[in-house]
């Protein structure tokens, strides 16, 4: 049992898959997602392993039950696909008390939804895409895979707020995000983890840990993934204060405010133009707002890059990955410009070319690229947690 696991990552109008086969090795059969969810115009696609696509098409998708219906039966059923042995979901927010991934039963949804407050633009559709499944297909064993897990070696006193202890027991503290992928960075890393490391998950969401010996000492985000650095839409970390005088003198509510820091920030809110790095690397050179929000990006990563480094110590190399971190040569550069003191020496050619390492061969800090893969993580979970079995590597 085990040989197949779905993975979904469900998101408010989304739901993303991918299939994998664990018997022989870890492979990806096939991955695809169906978006615009209860809008119009909901659109379906699917691709294999290589790369080729095997659906691409318009279709109504009211709710998520009925995406994940047509995910179970016509998209499987009409490409040939194996029904999978379990389901793995990627959960935003474990709250305080889940500190691990597990096996969803009835307790865990209960508690997952008391813990709404905690993510509320992510923990709802991640609820229902569960829901989905159970609704359709109760038979099938499923996992919630928490990305907040990896981060609960957080010393106390980086995981405190300076704020009343009250607070503290009552969960109000930095947990953390990105955990599957971070995970996912280690493992791949292998014996190369011993020490100290600054993986930089940079993407639409983007945020850095420091870790010692493969776990994590600190990072960047905090209570919610809206903080820390700046981002494609979120604005990272702003002065308390600068919040009170929206409420105070512009009349922002809490809705607008979730608005404006998770929505109409980051590089969407400085450029004007996109949240999408690419774009903004297109445009620098023409468009002074589309270079500041590079630049600003760029300088926030680079200031938290020593920031952790001074948590460590030191460093013994350091990590890019997320599809900014793995396919953004510029940006890769203008983070490490300046950070020669902390042993960080780029080769140009190779960071141009994405080579895994993108140090010179005398730099003390070695810097390397780890595309990553959060779906695998939770599939290896996912085998281990409903049939025991551990993965092939």
């Amino acid at each position: 049992m085990g040989k197949h696991i779905l993975c979904l990552n469900s998101g408010s109008s989304s739901i993303k898959f991918a299939l994998y086969e664990l018997e022989s090795g870890e492979n990806l059969v096939v991955k695809g997602a169906i978006e615009r969810i209860g809008m119009a115009g909901s659109w379906l696609w699917l691709q294999d392993a290589r790369g080729k696509r095997l659906m691409d098409r318009i279709q109504e998708f009211p709710t998520h039950g009925a995406a994940v219906k047509t995910l179970f039966t016509s998209v499987m059923e009409d490409n040939h696909l194996p029904r999978p042995d379990g389901v793995g979901h990627r959960v935003v927010h474990g709250g305080p008390d889940h500190t691990g991934h597990e096996v969803v039963t009835p307790d865990l949804i209960l508690t997952l939804r008391r813990l709404i407050p905690f993510a509320p633009l992510h923990l709802p559709p991640e609820i229902l895409g569960i829901d989905a499944v159970s609704m359709q297909f109760p038979e099938l064993g499923q996992v919630v895979c928490f990305d907040t897990a990896f981060h609960r070696s957080i010393p106390e006193v980086a995981r405190r707020f300076p704020l009343p202890r009250s607070l503290w027991h009552e969960g109000v503290y930095r947990y953390g995000f990105h955990g599957l992928s971070y995970e996912y960075v280690v493992h791949k890393l292998g014996d190369s983890v011993a020490g100290r490391h600054v993986v930089a998950h940079l993407g639409n969401g983007a945020s850095m840990a420091a870790l010692r010996d493969g776990r994590s000492v600190d990072t960047t985000m905090g209570f919610t993934p809206t903080a820390g650095l700046m981002m494609g839409t979120r604005s990272g970390d702003l002065d308390p204060g600068l919040l009170v005088y929206l409420i105070e003198e512009k009349g922002y509510d809490a809705g607008q405010l979730s608005k404006l820091l998770n929505h109409r920030s980051g590089l969407i809110g400085v450029s004007g133009i996109s949240p999408d790095m690419k774009t903004l690397l297109e445009k620098r050179n023409t468009d002074g707002h589309a270079a500041m929000a590079v630049e600003m990006f760029c300088y926030y990563a680079r200031k938290a890059v020593g920031g952790l480094a001074a948590v460590l110590g030191g460093l013994d190399g350091m990590v890019f990955t997320g599809g900014i971190g793995e396919r953004a040569a510029p940006v890769r550069e203008l983070i490490c410009d300046g950070l020669g003191h902390l042993g960080i020496n780029l080769d140009p050619e190779r960071n141009t070319a994405h080579a895994d390492v993108i140090s010179t061969d005398d730099s003390p800090c070695p810097v390397r690229i780890i595309p990553t893969n959060e779906d695998l993580v939770i599939a290896r979970h996912t085998r281990f947690l409903l049939f025991g079995k551990s993965s092939p590597s």
